[in-house]
């Protein structure tokens, strides 16, 4: 009987061979892209999973709730620490802080042996033996209790070792950090997995830090540095809410009422850092639940406008087979064979379109690793258990969505009727269902696509908006901090050099994913003011180089030291004044300084941070001793040969240091680097998804024009034209598009409102993206039917008449 129904099944796929293409086009690239939708959802939703107390540890963050505005910032002031173990005793052992510091130079050897080395940033951090009792790592050497107790001494993944030391034996060795401090290796543990918010390869003992040189001061309850973050592990017999209350009372005893009033300490669960797209982590890289959610979605859209695919061929080719199944039914087959017959020709479909959608997905998974930042290196699909459950359900899930309906129709025909070929099509709930799915069809692509419109709309937003500064023929150049002078002599040897417009020094970019926040107290007021401002030491060259415009009073005097400040407009705002002329002269203590230091210039608002948070209050200053950023203006466009003489330069000023350079609109572009990957990724699947719905479009009117032969011939030859026929054929299509679009608009506009949330700046969606994005779908599907439509048109009428 088995061997019965594939004979049949390979007999009428074959017969039908052109739709049989169509539906396993679909369904490849329908599964295909389910099976890597769910490898990138996998992948994401196992962030952090890997430590085995995870579900009882936190984050502690700064929750500041200001004049009505709320943020929660992952910076915490070094005092917090200790304040919290000496006030707690059950959880000294249970909270540690991560001190990961900015890019890192790192010296092995010495003399002509001498090997440099520079890291981006947080890969390199300062961290207590106690970190080690609540994230989970694989110790190769040393003791995870005592290699970072003492001072001096480091320990380093398997993958920093070998790229320090080789083959050989890395305990003992000594590395040199930012060229000032020694470390001796007295610990080797695995490489975290790629699914780790702390990408950390070089781990110092934390009790090095004051000698090292910490950014803020260990006795400063106000400033905070994001990289300085505290985790901790709440004992079993504790709750978060129990914790949090500790917290409250914890913040009233060190400080202030108005402090109390504008800022509290809360956890955050560290299974949620990945998914949290307002705070940072160490790995640079969150995503929202919503995005995953909403590829979950584009997933099953695509794997549904597959099935609908199958649906829709296969009711239309129904009346073929009628009398096909009068004749079994008449020889005694029963409704439950006939069902059988056609669920395996659905199931060889299925099974032949999942192989080649797993040697699809396994190609094109580099690519898609690629654009999503996923390490998929030495992956297999084949060799991947719960890859594979997952396929199999897929398999038999397109089987039922597939196959049920059609075989049910099918199985249903009444022998009699089949057999004398009077089943009727025109207005029966066959060819209503089909429509009902063309509808489906194309409110799916077209939700796609207004999303990935809007999603466009929204980055050309971002790469268009006057952010306040100059981006452009811009080089960035990391420089050794307290460098004693060597800066004026690297700015007076460049200063000659043709192509070089403006030079300056300052400790970050206009825009910088590192900020230096921090309160302030306002002319006779002792007590700091109820909202923070964020640092931008610079010297008076930094105006020129970014392009930055005064708006009232001056720019402040050349100096070593904070002697003047220059204010942006969002802190006159936030000062309560409606000009910025009435801001100067006003004087500030910054940061917990006791002298108070006139504001001389208000500078028009810039972006400190990416356009997903709004301007915040901004202070510039002169602090010599704070510069660790070289800008360089160019006068045109960079080329190899004037790098290459900045760097001579460079190097023979900071011999002892590696040269390194960026541009920094690629630096900006950066801060956008997640939605345009996504972006990318959803302009393919919305290509996927219209070119499955298009497959089934041209199936059924492929079968129509078939169908339609001889009413065809028959217009023909009572005067109707090709046009005229080809509009037959085109009309009620471009209806069921038009009723799609109805539907996928207000779909659309919902999803994607709540996706620009997440951006404090959002792009104006105009009316017109909607009639685009309709004129798009009528005119992708008028040149899919178009081929079928005039071939029927232009067919010689003898031969349409003369047809069976």
């Amino acid at each position: 009987m088995i061997k019965n129904y594939l004979t049949t099944s390979l007999r009428n796929l074959r017969r039908n061979w052109n739709f049989t293409v169509i539906n396993v086009t679909g369904l490849t690239l329908g599964l295909a892209c389910c099976l890597l939708i769910f490898f990138t959802v996998r992948y994401e939703l196992s962030f952090d999973t890997h430590h085995s107390h995870a579900p009882r540890t936190y984050r502690l963050l700064r929750h500041v709730k200001a004049q009505g505005e709320k943020a929660n910032n992952p910076g915490m002031p070094l005092p917090v620490l200790e304040a919290l173990r000496n006030d707690y005793p059950g959880l000294k052992g249970l909270i540690t802080c991560t001190y990961a510091i900015r890019e890192s130079l790192v010296t092995i050897g010495q003399g002509p042996q001498r090997k440099k080395f520079t890291d981006p940033s947080y890969v390199l951090s300062f961290i207590g033996p106690e970190y080690f009792e609540i994230f989970s790592y694989t110790w190769l050497k040393g003791s995870p209790r005592s290699s970072l107790t003492n001072p001096g001494s480091a320990v380093l993944t398997t993958s920093q070792a070998r790229r320090y030391f080789g083959s050989a034996d890395p305990m003992g060795k000594t590395l040199r950090v930012g060229n000032h401090m020694d470390f001796i290796v007295t610990g080797l543990i695995q490489d975290p997995p790629p699914t780790t918010s702390f990408p950390f390869k070089t781990l110092l003992s934390f009790s090095s830090l004051k000698e090292f040189g910490a950014f803020t001061n260990w006795d400063d309850w106000v400033s905070s540095y994001g990289g300085g973050q505290m985790y901790l592990m709440l004992p079993e017999n504790m709750s978060e809410a129990q914790m949090e209350q500790k917290l409250v009372a914890f913040n009233k005893k060190y400080r202030e009422a108005r402090e109390v009033q504008n800022e509290a300490f809360i956890l955050q669960p560290l299974l949620d850092i990945h998914f949290d797209n307002n705070t940072s982590n160490y790995a640079n890289r969150t995503i929202s639940r919503g995005m995953i959610w909403s590829m979950v979605l584009v997933g099953i859209f695509i794997l549904v406008t597959a099935c609908v695919n199958f649906i829709n061929l296969a009711t239309a080719q129904a009346l073929r087979r009628a009398k096909e199944v009068g004749v079994r039914k008449v020889l005694g087959s029963t409704r439950t064979q006939l069902l059988r017959q056609y669920f395996s020709e659905t199931a060889m479909l299925t099974i032949f379109s999942v192989i080649l959608a797993l040697f699809l997905a396994q190609a094109t998974l580099p690519y898609v690793s690629g654009v999503l930042n996923i390490h998929s290196e030495g992956v297999l699909f084949v060799s991947d258990s719960t890859i594979l459950m997952f396929l199999l359900l897929l398999a038999v899930i397109t089987t039922v969505l597939s196959g049920l309906y059609p075989a049910l129709i099918v199985s249903g025909y009444q022998p009699i009727l089949a057999l004398k070929g009077k089943m009727q099509v025109k207005g029966s709930s066959q060819a209503r269902l089909r429509k009902g799915l063309i509808v489906l069809q194309f409110t799916i692509s077209q939700v796609v696509l207004l999303g990935t419109l809007i999603a466009y709309s929204q980055m050309k937003f971002f790469r268009t908006m006057d952010v306040g500064f100059r981006k452009d023929q811009i080089i960035t150049i990391p420089v050794p901090d307290n460098n004693n002078g060597q800066n004026a002599a690297i700015s007076a040897q460049l200063a000659s050099e043709p192509g070089i417009e403006q030079m300056s020094f300052s400790y970050f970019t206009p825009m910088s994913r590192s900020n230096w926040q921090t309160g302030f107290s306002y002319e006779n007021n002792e007590d700091p003011l109820d909202f923070e401002v964020v640092m931008r030491p610079a010297d008076t060259a930094y105006f020129n180089t970014y392009g930055l415009s005064l708006v009232a009073g001056r720019m402040y005097l050349p100096a070593d030291t904070m002697r003047e400040y220059v204010i942006n407009e969002a802190f006159v705002r936030k000062l309560g004044f409606k000009n910025p002329e009435d801001a100067l002269g006003k004087r500030l203590s910054i940061g917990g300084f006791d002298v108070k230091l006139p504001i001389v210039g208000v500078v028009k608002d810039f972006n400190t941070y990416s356009l997903h948070r709004e301007i915040i209050p901004c202070v510039l200053a002169t602090d010599r001793n704070n510069y660790s950023t070289l800008s360089i203006k160019l006068s045109g466009k960079a080329d190899a040969r004037l790098i290459s003489r900045i760097e001579k330069v460079w190097s023979s000023v900071f011999p002892d240091y590696v040269f390194k350079y960026s541009f920094f609109d690629e630096t900006v572009n950066s801060f956008y680097e997640k939605e345009e990957k996504l972006f990318a990724l959803f302009r393919i699947l919305t290509g996927i998804a219209i070119f499955i719905g298009c497959l089934g479009l041209y199936g059924v009117v492929a079968f129509m024009a078939e169908s339609r032969t001889k009413e065809m011939g028959i217009r023909k030859v009572i005067g109707a034209s090709a046009l005229s026929i080809f509009g037959l054929f085109s009309i009620d299509f471009i209806r069921l598009v038009v009723i799609a679009l109805v539907i996928a608009s207000p779909i659309a506009w919902y999803f994607m409102n709540k996706w620009m949330q997440d951006f404090t700046y959002k792009a104006h969606i105009s009316w017109w993206l909607y009639l685009l994005a309709g004129l798009l779908a009528i005119g992708i599907a008028l040149v899919t039917i178009s081929f079928q439509s005039i071939k029927a048109a232009l067919v010689n009428p003898v031969r349409s008449l003369r047809a069976e």
